[in-house]
Parts: structure tokens; sequence; C-alpha cells
């Protein structure tokens, strides 16, 4: 066993969280009440996962169910987090179309079986890396958009499609989304084993058993990710996963209103890229 289970264990753990949250207040990253939520839902869910994970993964109508409701979750949760008006719930869409098909080719190959203690941790790697991934990428998307908004209409004034304004602005920083699994995938072995590795080698695998194991969930992961960042990259350039003052979205956006940056500056920060 990795970790004992012990009160010891329970007291490290509020250490840790109540450690984070200080810190957090301290650094005024304004997440600390966050932090602690999170830390409690984390040992609530966990708990509640932990009793019935083995009726669950033993019949096919439950694994089904919890496998909608953790698809469910994640897009509830990147919607929410990319914007607060109602277009969050495009954030399904990267994340059903980085993971899904990685799901069902592993189905389709007998890779994993249809069984939940199979199916589940794997299904879950996956729609958790597509979370992360649509998540990131779509914050930096929108964010882009919030500082650099004038130079999306100067495209806009030189001819450019509003998809293609957009892009042109959004597509370097929501990239930056892909470096934390790059550089996972890069470092594996040197700087950290991950999970999977370690798990594979505590439950009795050969240690190239655990390696071609770990070299699968980050290859997968990797495409996972690829995916979901290209499709919610399309959907901020559309204006269909928006905030309010996304430009070619709203009225007070057109107009350039609220500290739009110089027509003259934006068109020749565009003729320089």
């Amino acid at each position: 066993m990795l970790l004992p289970v012990t009160p010891a264990l329970g007291v490290v753990l509020v250490v840790l969280l109540v450690l984070a949250a200080v810190a957090a207040a301290w650094a005024r990253l304004g997440w600390s009440r966050e932090i602690l939520v999170a830390g409690v839902r984390a040992a609530a869910q966990l708990a509640v996962v932990s009793l019935l994970i083995g009726w669950v993964a033993q019949r096919l109508g439950p694994l089904l169910g919890f496998l909608v409701l953790m698809f469910a979750v994640a897009a509830w949760t990147a919607g929410r987090r990319i914007t607060r008006n109602r277009t969050w719930w495009w954030a399904a869409v990267p994340i059903g179309a980085g993971a899904l098909p990685v799901v069902g080719l592993l189905l389709a190959t007998g890779l994993v079986p249809v069984r939940g203690l199979a199916l589940i941790p794997v299904a879950g790697i996956l729609i958790g890396g597509a979370l992360t991934a649509t998540v990131l990428g779509g914050r930096r998307a929108l964010g882009e958009l919030t500082t650099r908004h004038g130079e999306v209409e100067a495209g806009m004034a030189l001819g450019l499609l509003d998809r293609d304004a957009r892009l042109e602005i959004v597509r370097p920083a929501a990239s930056d989304a892909l470096l934390p699994g790059l550089d996972q995938t890069r470092t594996v072995g040197l700087v950290t084993l991950p999970g999977a590795f370690v798990g594979m080698l505590l439950g009795g695998a050969s240690p190239v058993e655990a390696g071609a194991v770990q070299l699968f969930v980050l290859v997968a992961l990797m495409a996972v990710q690829v995916v979901a960042v290209a499709v919610v990259l399309e959907l901020v350039a559309r204006g269909w996963l928006h905030r309010e003052w996304a430009p070619g979205v709203s009225a007070g956006a057109r107009r350039g209103s609220g500290g739009a940056v110089p027509a003259q500056a934006a068109l020749s920060g565009l003729r320089r890229r």
C-alpha cells in the first residue's frame, strides 16, 4: 500500500489543504475559498465513488450512466469556468470531440474491455484531459479577445471575416493550453513517474507493462487535448462560445468601446504578422 489509511493521513491532508488556502490568501491569488471547497468536495466525492464503484463496475446500465455523468460534469465544469452566459454548453463539444473517439477506438480494438474497472479509469483520464485543455484553451482565447479586441476590429476593417480576424488573434494564446501535457510527456521518467505507472507497479505488473500503459496514457492524452483545443478555438473564433464583449458578437464590442486599442496601432500590429 502506497499510503496507509490512518488518522495521520487525515491530519496531513487537512494541514496541506489549509496551507494551500493560506498561501493563496497571502499571495492575494483570490482562490482561497475555492481551494478549501475543492478539497472538501474531492474528499466527499471520492468517498461516495469508493463505496459505489464495485456495484457500478459490475452492471452495464449503471456503468454507462456513470460514464454519462462523468461527461456531463466535465462539460458543465468547463463551460462555467470559461463563460457565465448561455453559450457555456458548447464546452461539451471539444470535450466530446477529444475523448469519445479515443475511447471508441480503444473499445473497438479490444485494448480496453467493456468492464467497469477497466473502462471507468481510462475514460476518466481522457475526459479529464479534455476538460483541462478545453478550460485553458477557452479562457486564454476569450481573455485574448478582451485585451486585443481593437486588433480584431482592425482585421475586420481590412476585410477579414469575423472568424478569421478572431482566429488570427486567439490561436497563439489558446495553443498554450497544450504546454502542460507536452511537458509532462517530454519529462516522464526523468522528472515524474505518473500515477498509471506507479499504480501498475503496485498492482503487480512488470515494469515493461507499466511503462507501456503509461506511454499509452500520455500519447492518448496528447491526442485528446490537441483535438479539444482545436475545437474550442474554432468555437471561440466563430463566436459560438463567447463573453458579451467578444468582438463581432455584441453590439458594444463592434463599436469598439471600453478601452479599445487605437485603430492605427491595431492595423500596424496585424500588418506586422
